[in-house]
């Protein structure tokens, strides 16, 4: 069965010195198919998913102690790593310092 409500982890990040001053924008990484935006066109690749968009939705029903791997895709999104940056539709962050 599939849930009428869906919970989403979202991954944001600031170029705020202060990321807890209240005029900090932030900013999300949008995942290739993961829903995000609701002016962007759906993803359609059935039957399959990616994978990491896909882990994303399941790790929205628990906690991150029982996802550990969403610590270590932030760190690496930190770090601006060219690999896991491929994994997303967009990276805010392009041609800036990172988050």
């Amino acid at each position: 069965s599939i849930t009428k409500e869906r919970t989403e982890v979202i991954l944001q990040g600031t170029s705020s010195l202060d990321p807890n001053d209240p005029t900090a924008v932030w900013e999300e990484f949008e995942f290739k198919c993961k829903p995000g935006d609701l002016r962007r066109r759906p993803c359609l690749i059935s039957p399959y998913h990616y994978r990491l968009d896909w882990l994303m939705w399941f790790a929205a029903f628990q906690t991150y102690e029982q996802n550990e791997w969403i610590i270590h895709l932030a760190g690496k999104l930190l770090a601006q790593e060219e690999a896991t940056l491929s994994l997303l539709a967009t990276n805010p962050f392009t041609g800036r310092d990172p988050p």
